[in-house]
């Protein structure tokens, strides 16, 4: 494959060999400006999928394969499958559908690496789009949950009594564990990170915003976090916000939180329990209330560009911080001994070619 190809090291003009990895890149350094060539950059990764294609990850089934192939065609080569808050059994249905999609990954579906269990650990008062089956967190249910798929990411509120003590022990037993769906204050919210939580679930939405007297759980992410989620549709975050966020989180990433709607005309589906309605661009409850998103992971990787960020800082948000985030070092990286995971980009930066562990879709 051969093009404008972005290293760890910077742009390379020249040649990316592959099998099911990355064998050899040859070239020299470039100025990708300099050249009418198309761009080669790391698949994205996005660790907050609920849906795509018209389905859903809690229908259980076969849709986690549907949406993982729908995401794949955007440039997603690797993601994780998103719960909703949910009674026990019908998180437990997601889940075993979930954790034999992550044995066996179809042909021309992203891989998908494990769950992102959003809720039902979160706080009551703030739902946004979550049914209202929150409730507290049990260490014995979550090795339960794991059993049947890989527990890679679990959001919590952490001022839920009984949440502080937990979250040291999700960390320990080797799961990323988000702050979001929170009422907690400043303090709360870096007691959290010291007790173990890694990063912020959608940063800015669901949580108490920044004020001057008051910081809030935004003001905590902003003045401590390493990692933090953010939804780069341009209508969930101001880009002022996002670029607030930006100089604050060195390694920001982006997520699409995308329901059943996205890649689908105007009308009606389902986020779990809840009928979400797609219209003006965005998915909203009955209310108003945002639900989720239609956002690929392309369309993210152009609105950064779009707001001012290079395609450099631009890829590393939506591919390779997800990749460090989540311990993949052997994603979201191009070089040899990765997973050639990689995606071919025009000069308007839309998806030629997606590769997957060296399969073309």
């Amino acid at each position: 494959m051969k093009g404008n190809i972005l290293t760890p090291g910077g742009w390379i003009h020249g040649e990316l060999r592959y099998g099911a990895r990355i064998e050899a890149i040859e070239g020299h350094e470039v100025d990708p400006s300099a050249n009418g060539d198309d761009y080669i950059l790391p698949g994205f990764i996005d660790v907050h999928v609920h849906g795509g294609a018209g389905r859903d990850m809690m229908e259980g089934g076969d849709a986690p394969h549907i949406i993982a192939a729908m995401h794949a065609k955007h440039g997603t080569t690797a993601l994780l499958a998103t719960t909703m808050t949910a009674p026990v059994e019908d998180i437990e249905r997601a889940l075993g559908a979930i954790g034999a999609a992550c044995r066996a990954r179809g042909k021309n579906e992203a891989r998908i690496l494990g769950v992102h269990l959003e809720g039902p650990y979160i706080n009551s008062g703030k739902l946004g789009a979550q049914p209202p089956f929150a409730r507290e967190a049990s260490l014995d249910e979550v090795n339960r949950f794991s059993e049947q798929a890989p527990m890679r990411l679990i959001t919590v509120a952490p001022e839920i009594d009984g949440h502080m003590v937990l979250l040291r022990a999700m960390a320990d037993a080797g799961i990323r564990v988000q702050i979001g769906h929170t009422n907690g204050s400043y303090e709360v919210g870096v007691q959290a990170l010291e007790h173990g939580a890694a990063g912020f679930t959608h940063l800015f939405n669901a949580m108490p915003g920044l004020h001057h007297r008051d910081p809030g759980m935004v003001g905590a992410a902003l003045a401590h976090a390493e990692y933090a989620e953010i939804i780069p549709d341009l209508l969930h975050v101001h880009p002022g916000a996002i670029k607030t966020a930006l100089r604050c989180i060195p390694k920001l990433f982006c997520v699409t939180d995308s329901t059943a709607a996205a890649g689908m005309p105007d009308g009606e589906y389902m986020l779990g329990r809840q009928v979400v309605h797609k219209c003006m661009g965005g998915v909203r409850l009955a209310d108003g209330t945002l639900a989720g998103s239609t956002l690929t992971m392309d369309q993210a990787l152009r609105n950064l560009v779009k707001i001012g960020l290079t395609l450099q800082d631009a890829s590393r948000r939506v591919s390779t911080n997800a990749a460090d985030y989540l311990g993949e070092t052997q994603r979201g990286r191009l070089a040899p001994g990765c997973h050639a995971d990689f995606v071919v980009l025009d000069r308007e930066l839309n998806i030629k070619a997606v590769y997957i562990e060296g399969e073309a879709l």
